[in-house]
């Protein structure tokens, strides 16, 4: 998960999120902003579950910063801090959806804390790993049977899906029992397939239509698959 810290008291930021990396082994990433733009900014860029939000700050304050987020479509889970001469912020932070307030000064301990219980709340609210690697691969199936004509990538396909290469390819082997290239070349020659049965369009006029950009390569793909040429299938077919 990643957490990010918005506070314009560095004393507060960097001890803070110093107890944070210390004691806390569940935040991929830590990002700290000293004032309310940036807070937005590096939310946007980065998109951390888990916000610790001051409500004073230089350039925007906390209610606007959790605007913006809102606003932009982002929600993160919200911990508010607040003193006690701005309890108002905080009943209007709330509004926003921040799921907690710790009145300043608070214990980096008591921060923590907060922050873990919230971590907890958000991982039990997600899917597990299965359902998601399940409902991704659907997303991946559906996206390339719908645009096998392209020149479709594994890097192309992964950008798409918001994912590494790496990740894709893992997906593949083990939802499908084949590479990223084998499944693409299997849909692609089963739409041929269907070319081919309807007797009207020339083998190199097929390829095409389906993805591949040189005959030679379409034909011995589809023998590998069928088991016979694009000219022997479409005879049996007869």
């Amino acid at each position: 998960m990643k957490l990010l810290i918005a506070d314009d008291e560095d004393t507060i930021l960097q001890s803070v999120c110093k107890y944070i990396q210390t004691h806390c082994d569940r935040f991929s990433r830590v990002y700290t902003a000293e004032n309310g733009q940036e807070a937005i900014d590096l939310a946007l860029q980065h998109q951390p579950e888990l916000l610790l939000l001051d409500m004073q700050m230089p350039l925007k304050n906390g209610i606007q910063v959790m605007q913006e987020l809102h606003e932009a479509g982002l929600r993160p889970m919200t911990v508010v801090l607040s003193g006690y001469d701005e309890f108002r912020y905080a009943q209007q932070a709330l509004k926003y959806g921040a799921r907690d307030y710790l009145l300043k000064p608070a214990r980096a301990s008591d921060i923590a804390r907060c922050l873990n219980r919230l971590a907890d709340e958000y991982e039990g609210s997600q899917p597990d790993a299965g359902e998601q690697s399940h409902h991704l691969m659907s997303k991946i199936r559906n996206y390339i049977d719908e645009h096998y004509p392209q020149n479709l990538t594994l890097s192309s396909v992964a950008e798409e899906m918001g994912i590494s290469g790496g990740y894709l390819s893992t997906l593949c082997h083990q939802n499908l029992d084949c590479g990223f290239v084998d499944y693409l070349n299997t849909v692609r020659v089963d739409r041929a397939c269907a070319y081919l049965e309807q007797d009207y369009l020339k083998t190199y006029e097929i390829a095409h239509r389906v993805g591949f950009r040189d005959e030679k390569y379409f034909s011995k793909v589809f023998k590998k698959i069928k088991g016979m040429t694009p000219k022997e299938y479409r005879s049996a077919r007869k």
